[in-house]
């Protein structure tokens, strides 16, 4: 069996620390990342402070996690 560089790759960092792979699992997804547009960013700035205000305010109200889960699983027909 061939090994690729790739497959070298991995089975040493799988040899790693949790830690390390950590390190490791976090720079090749930041490595996938595509360049950040600004525009974008600024929009999703603006609306999470819009969400923010909405809560603190009391014009928008939460829902527990466990409210959620229970409609979506209702809804969904589906038993836990």
């Amino acid at each position: 069996m061939i090994k690729t560089e790739a497959d070298r790759i991995l089975s040493n960092a799988l040899k790693q620390t949790d830690t390390e792979r950590a390190r490791i699992a976090e720079a090749l997804i930041a490595s996938l990342d595509a360049p950040m547009d600004e525009d974008v960013e600024r929009a999703w700035q603006i609306e999470i402070e819009n969400r923010i205000h909405d809560l603190d305010s009391g014009a928008a109200k939460s829902i527990p996690w466990e409210e959620v889960r229970d409609r979506l699983y209702r809804n969904a027909n589906v038993q836990r």
